[in-house]
């Protein structure tokens, strides 16, 4: 099922981000993939494999499993900065052929490859058949670290809309109001399409500065003294971070924004313990 259907038909959706294991280690994802879909997603994402490649347990193999073992819709990453045309359409007859309905479509990380076709996200989108998949893309509410400005990373990202994206998710944020700012500029842009909100729970100190440093994402006063006050205590900072997220999440579904996209770090006890936190607000 389309997930751009899927938004359609919901006030709000659920869903989760998780990665392929860098060896075949089947029953771990199997053990995600299990306690993630009991939480009863609207779908699972699945991140590039390792080294960009989709072999076997990769990105490809595991959104087929998501939805034939677990009954539950999944959307497959798709990075085009390491790939000539050749390398895409491969990837998208195999999932065309696997029956996964969904592709992200992602530029990835800049590399040096002289061979390949694609510079940027858009050039992506353009030759994804959007009437065999729905196309996602990706949303910088504090704009992408390489863009010069977020006015610019805009009107890129309206380039991505009008190339045939039918459906946003956001890099994670951890100030809401720089989200609904975000909305507002891009609203004014012309930009009119679903957004789903990127939510991730900090697990250490040294996740969040790899983050801040990879994603330039900037922490809000009462996150940064969350992180200095338990920097000692991961227990505790991950109780607490866990409360800041559900907190955030119950400030973004009152203002009725079309999903909560929760990126797992192939941790399901997490996504459970944000989950039951909302069951309790």
């Amino acid at each position: 099922m389309r997930i751009s259907d899927i938004i359609k038909e919901k006030k709000s959706t659920l869903s989760f981000e998780i990665f392929p294991p860098k060896s075949d280690v089947a029953l771990d994802m199997d053990y995600i993939l299990g306690k993630l879909a009991a939480l009863k997603p609207d779908f699972i994402s699945v991140t590039n494999s390792a080294g960009g490649n989709g072999a076997a347990s990769g990105t490809a193999e595991i959104a087929r499993l998501i939805k034939t073992k677990y009954n539950t819709e999944s959307i497959m990453h798709l990075v085009c900065s390491d790939a000539t045309k050749a390398d895409i359409e491969a990837k998208l007859a195999t999932a065309e052929n696997y029956g996964i309905d969904n592709i992200l479509a992602l530029r990835g990380d800049k590399v040096n490859r002289p061979d390949s076709d694609f510079c940027y996200a858009k050039d992506l989108i353009k030759i994804i058949d959007g009437n065999k998949f729905c196309i996602g893309a990706a949303a910088y509410p504090e704009g992408h670290i390489d863009s010069p400005s977020l006015d610019a990373d805009i009107e890129y990202l309206k380039q991505k809309v009008d190339s045939g994206a039918d459906f946003l998710t956001t890099q994670l944020f951890f100030d809401n109001s720089l989200f609904f700012e975000f909305l507002e500029k891009i609203k004014k842009r012309g930009i009119d399409t679903y957004v789903l909100c990127g939510i991730m729970p900090v697990l250490s100190k040294a996740q969040i500065n790899r983050m801040i440093f990879m994603c330039g994402v900037s922490l809000p006063g009462k996150m940064v003294k969350i992180l200095n006050k338990y920097e000692n205590s991961t227990d505790d900072l991950i109780k607490a971070s866990i409360e800041y997220a559900s907190v955030q999440i119950e400030e973004l579904l009152k203002h009725g924004v079309d999903g909560i996209h929760i990126y797992t770090m192939n941790k399901p006890e997490i996504a459970e313990r944000i989950i039951a936190g909302l069951r309790t607000i």
